[in-house]
């Protein structure tokens, strides 16, 4: 849970900026190397940036960075492998 919540803040940081989009925050998470990018594009397989906003990143601790777009940020969360 720590990788996902780090990475959380930092993208956190990321979506305060004038001009976010989901491409930032994907170019953000590609600097962290705890990302894991075969579980994370299972996971957003059916992924629209105008109806959900934002990505959701899996770590491969197996926890979650999830984009919650009723609050317009990201928090880390743990799941049950």
């Amino acid at each position: 849970m720590n990788d996902a919540q780090r990475l959380a803040n930092a993208l956190n940081v990321v979506a305060k900026a004038p001009q976010f989009s989901y491409l930032k925050a994907r170019a953000a998470a590609r600097a962290e190397p705890q990302v894991d990018w075969p579980a994370t594009k299972a996971h957003n397989a059916d992924f629209n940036p105008d109806v959900d906003g934002c990505e959701s990143f899996k770590m491969r601790d197996g926890s979650i960075c999830e984009w919650l777009p009723g609050q317009s940020r990201y928090a880390g969360r743990a799941t049950v492998r």
